[in-house]
């Protein structure tokens, strides 16, 4: 897209305008690191239009922590006292409402998963957020706790400006083949691969 052309113009009877500011689905997969840094990135261009921000981790521990989730609570804040920016909610497995559950095997990991998908998609049909970023949903949708064909019907008929951000290895070629971007990330050198260790500010 040479100086930001589109290649093509589709015949789909959109004007420009509708065209440009209809919701997309983003995909982040791959193997190198960079995924849910990428998701985030666009959630802050989210915050900054004063859009509503919904991010969603489907991690095993509430105690992993990372460095944009105090961010964005920060920025939360921010809204809430100022008006700037837009409202932030961050939740994740095991900390908080719907999420909350003892830890145990990987059938609790499963249904909280589930859990999870089904609080996600209330909030969907309800309009509540205009970005979500699922991050690391790749993978319950691999394990099947998730059915990637109900995530893949309740993602395209979404209505409304609610933009779709998914991040994590591996994704189900449905997923990719109903997503409007999709963007796959490819290691060629690692710290890691010299020994060396995740660090703080780089990592988390």
């Amino acid at each position: 897209m040479p100086q930001g052309q589109v290649t093509t113009v589709p015949q789909d009877g959109l004007t420009t305008r509708q065209r440009r500011n209809r919701p997309l689905l983003v995909v982040h997969t791959g193997e190198m690191k960079g995924k849910s840094t990428a998701a985030f990135g666009l959630a802050l261009r989210g915050w900054n239009q004063g859009w509503s921000i919904g991010v969603f981790q489907f991690v095993k521990s509430a105690k992993w922590k990372v460095g944009e989730e105090e961010a964005f609570r920060a920025l939360g804040r921010l809204h809430e006292q100022t008006g700037e920016g837009g409202p932030v909610e961050w939740h994740k497995m095991g900390s908080g409402w719907s999420w909350s559950r003892k830890a145990g095997g990987e059938e609790d990991h499963a249904a909280a998963a589930l859990e999870g998908w089904r609080e996600i998609r209330r909030r969907i049909e309800s309009r509540v957020h205009e970005v979500y970023v699922l991050d690391e949903f790749t993978y319950p949708l691999k394990w099947g706790w998730v059915d990637v064909h109900e995530v893949v019907e309740v993602l395209t008929a979404r209505e409304g400006r609610q933009h779709v951000i998914i991040t994590g290895r591996d994704a189900a070629p449905e997923l990719i083949e109903a997503a409007d971007l999709v963007m796959q990330t490819t290691k060629i050198k690692h710290p890691m691969d010299a020994g060396q260790k995740g660090q703080r500010g780089i990592e988390w």
